[in-house]
């Protein structure tokens, strides 16, 4: 009864949504109706309302549908949303500025005596548009009564035409800043979540171990890390239809012609009316998208600085051409940016630790600059709502549009609820498991779904729909071991193409709204063929490449200021990989080794000269371990390829027998609680001795040499891991022991500096007391703590100066801990000074090892580093041979 009360849901959510009913009540109520319809049938027939659901009851669904109702704007760490009404109102504000005619008119000018040049320069401004304003249905209305009728009059082959403008126009939903991006960035956010429970139970089962190593998790995403992963795909997307029309139009010239304007003069007048039309949106661009890469800005501040940046835009755009002070705003808000430019490059901006004139100058700047934006915003709105109130109905229209993404998003949480009662998604994961393949089957048929259903649905209704079913699957598979940003792009991508099929493709009805009459439905729909599977290219481009998505995220997050240290143990594979490259491609670390055994280091204390020599000792060992390391991976690939296939068959066979035994289970927990004399007992008895013969058949089916194979590779993984283990060790040991050994002795010259200001502090020893004299004391304490290695030094002064400290110190005692002070920076000086000889060798050390062995124990990652780290980690590392 669970699957009928399953169909009877998606029935009544399609019947809902066929009818012309609203998502955003179609979706909870199909899940409230199909629950009430369940319980009272249940209760009805069984006596029970929970009997027709997969586990639980009413309460409990409607309860879990109301909680992850709540959970989309009450949980604090999920602030992602809070940037889409803000990156709403920058596109209708953009949108309402005309800022989409001009640049159609200007770049068809630039590209129209290139062959295929207007339909070039159509995909140009809608990837501008897409990542300024975003909005399909506008894009697609402005170039379709703009560049459709000069595409005709200039004999532009009409499927090419409008194909072109209805695929430029979708661009939106990819390139960031994009809605669609923000919602499933907040889907896949919850769904690596429950990947991650998924992969730890599957690590469980398979080996019998309750902790999973981290390096075996799955991370989840922002919207920030989805925007940098769309970019590169996005402008893939874009290079791949303009070649297509420049092709086209080399392949078939009368389709797609050169465009002479013999009228047009290629004066300064021309390159000024270029810079303006395209300047502006490309310093918006710079400002959002720029201010998320470099780490400036979360993703809800850049939608700040773009809803800011598109107020002032309108501005100049919105009054007629040679007003008063036209570009008065912009020109404020200009000098205020560039003011604020200056005081972060020239003044510390830190509030709380001004101390200095010089600081408060740089804070008066900066308190200037942003008194000049706040005017500048303020100016532009008021022009905003003087003509023709359009701020008024801007605002409006950001209200509409956020609330409708709002409740269609909890609505499809109370419909997520249900559809888990009834065990939907367990059919869907049993389903998927049970496909041939594995994860590229899976993943092939749930991207064939997403695409079917774009013929249907918004991509909305799929991204809260659809997404939090199928993405915890696909994202706890550990043989594919996807990111979540790579799959979220990838299905963006997909719902991408939503806006254009046929027959229900917004687009299309977009711009069959303002095609000419000439222009057949027809026609449209034979236009964005083409278009569609040059989507699809591009989803297999992406899709066989995932640096494409990847890299991007990676790289942003290793050079940014909250960087994740060189110990962090998602990384250290990759680093390792680095550390062998660096290893192999130069002997400098293998030669500062050898050179140290040689060091004369008599001078130095014997406990310095221990912790070098272990040191060196342990750089012998590190490179001795990677070459271990080395051997290991090469035994481990070796045994794969006939241990995959025996791990593949006999994980499917116990997750079959898991799937029966929790069948049987449930079986007997029924049969436990009936009737001696019941009538049901006899059907379930026989059930569960089925279900005990097929669990015995498909163990009979596990080969008889499975365990001694597992466990020969288990051996192999082992010693891999043991190997890098005691490279990862031995490297730590390496760098630590030398480092601080150098950072001693090239702190000889600030030591010597410590000679005069101590001696001085005699008298005070001699005659001093109380708390004034005793922070004298400790000032000079602070001085010697700066220095490596004098802190017995430092120990012995604070013994004096804590007893000066009293009203009445035991002056002897005082004494006596100073001279003890004396003694031990004297000792120090003098092996201090004989052990300089030996520095430069200590030095050639240390330079020899920081680059390799000691890149665990920096901070973060140096820029060169943190580029490879970055490239490493951007591809997907099958780690299913670990479970």
């Amino acid at each position: 009864m669970e699957i009928f009360f399953l169909l009877l849901l998606i029935v009544i959510m399609a019947a809902a949504l066929g009818s012309g009913f609203p998502v955003a009540f179609a979706l909870p109520g199909a899940a409230i109706i199909t629950i009430g319809l369940a319980a009272g049938t249940g209760y009805l027939f069984e006596g029970n309302t929970d009997a027709y659901f997969h586990s639980g009851g009413p309460q409990q669904w409607l309860t879990a549908g109301v909680t992850n109702l709540r959970g989309v704007y009450w949980e604090v760490e999920r602030d992602t949303l809070i940037a889409i009404p803000l990156f709403i109102f920058m596109g209708i504000m953009l949108q309402r500025s005309k800022i989409a005619e001009d640049l159609l008119v200007t770049m068809a000018q630039l590209f129209g005596p290139v062959p295929g040049g207007l339909g070039i320069s159509v995909v140009f401004v809608g990837a501008l548009l897409a990542a300024t304003t975003g909005i399909v249905g506008a894009t697609v209305v402005a170039m379709g009564m703009i560049s459709l009728p000069a595409m005709l009059r200039s004999n532009y082959s009409t499927p090419l035409a409008t194909g072109t403008i209805a695929a430029s126009g979708t661009l939106g939903q990819i390139i960031p800043p994009s809605i669609v991006l923000i919602i499933l960035a907040d889907q896949l956010a919850s769904a690596a979540d429950q990947a991650s429970t998924l992969r730890k139970n599957l690590y469980t089962d398979a080996t019998g171990d309750l902790q999973m190593p981290s390096t075996f998790g799955v991370s989840g995403t922002s919207a920030g890390e989805m925007f940098l992963g769309a970019l590169i795909p996005g402008l893939v997307l874009v290079g791949i239809y303009m070649i297509y029309i420049l092709v086209y139009a080399v392949i078939r010239p009368k389709a797609a012609p050169a465009v002479h304007d013999k009228s047009q003069k290629w004066n300064l007048a021309f390159w000024g009316r270029v810079s303006l039309s395209l300047i502006p949106p490309l310093a918006l661009i710079f400002l959002v998208l720029g201010s998320i890469i470099g780490g400036i800005a979360t993703v809800n501040q850049a939608g700040a600085i773009g809803a800011a940046g598109a107020l002032i835009m309108a501005s100049y755009r919105l009054p007629p051409s040679g007003s008063r002070m036209l570009f008065g705003p912009a020109l404020v808000a200009i000098a205020g940016l560039v003011l604020i430019a200056v005081a972060l490059s020239m003044f510390e901006m830190n509030v709380k630790a001004v101390d200095s004139a010089q600081d408060q100058l740089g804070i008066a700047i900066g308190a200037l600059a942003t008194i000049l934006i706040v005017t500048a915003l303020i100016w532009s709105a008021v022009r905003a709502i003087r003509i023709e109130f359009t701020l008024q109905g801007v605002m409006l229209e950001t209200a509409k549009t956020t609330s409708l993404v709002f409740i269609i998003l909890l609505g499809a949480a109370m419909l997520t609820a249900a559809f888990r009662g009834f065990g939907g998604e367990e059919l869907v994961r049993e389903f998927l498991n049970s496909m041939p393949g594995g994860f590229w089957t899976q993943f092939v048929i749930v991207m064939a779904v997403i695409f079917v259903l774009g013929f249907f649905l918004d991509f909305i209704e799929i991204a809260v729909v659809v997404v939090p079913i199928v993405a915890p699957i696909l994202l706890a598979d550990p043989g594919a071991n996807v990111t979540a940003v790579w799959l979220g792009v990838m299905i963006g991508l997909n719902i991408q193409t939503s806006f254009l099929t046929p027959p229900f493709g917004f687009a299309l009805f977009y711009l069959r709204g303002v095609a000419p009459a000439v222009v057949k439905t027809l026609q449209i729909y034979k236009g964005v063929v083409p278009f569609i599977l040059l989507q699809l290219l591009a989803l297999a481009i992406v899709g066989s490449y995932p640096p494409l998505v990847n890299y991007l995220p990676n790289r942003v997050s290793l050079l940014g200021e909250t960087a994740p240290p060189p110990r962090n143990p998602q990384l250290q594979l990759c680093l390792e990989d680095y550390v062998g490259q660096q290893l192999a491609s130069s002997t400098r670390t293998a030669d500062a080794v050898a050179a140290a055994k040689t060091l004369d280091l008599s001078a130095l204390p014997e406990d310095m000269r221990g912790d070098f020599n272990e040191g060196v000792e342990a750089g012998e060992t590190a490179l001795a371990q990677m070459d271990a390391i080395h051997e290991a991976e090469a035994a481990v690939d070796a045994a794969t390829p006939e241990y995959r296939p025996q791990l593949i068959a006999v994980r499917n066979l116990e997750k079959q027998i898991r799937r029966l035994e929790e069948e049987r289970d449930e079986d007997q927990t029924l049969l436990n609680r009936l009737e001696a004399d019941s009538e049901s007992r006899g059907p379930l008895e026989a059930r569960v001795a089925e279900i005990d013969e097929e669990i015995a058949a498909l163990e009979a089916q596990i080969p008889d040499g499975w365990e001694a194979a597992h466990d020969a590779f288990v051996e192999l993984t082992t010693a891999e891991d043991a190997a890098r283990n005691q490279y990862r060790r031995a490297a730590d040991d390496a760098y630590s022991g030398p480092a601080e050994v150098l950072a001693v002795l090239e702190d000889y010259d600030a030591f010597v500096a410590l000679e005069a200001p101590l001696n001085d502090l005699r008298s005070l020893m001699e005659t001093g007391a109380g708390e004034a004299d005793a922070l004298k004391v400790e000032e000079i304490e602070d001085l010697i703590g700066e220095v490596e290695g004098a802190g017995d030094v430092k120990s012995a002064l604070a013994k004096a100066r804590r007893e000066l400290d009293e009203d009445e110190p035991d002056r002897e005692e005082v004494l006596s801990n100073y001279e003890d002070a004396l003694a031990e920076y004297a000792a120090q000086a003098q092996w201090r000074a004989d052990a300089q000889a030996a520095l430069p060798g200590v030095r050639n050390y240390v330079e020899g090892v920081i680059g390799t062995f000691g890149i665990r124990s920096q901070d973060r990652f140096t820029r060169k580093q943190a580029l490879a780290m970055a490239s490493c980690s951007a591809n997907h590392r099958d780690v299913s041979l670990n479970f």
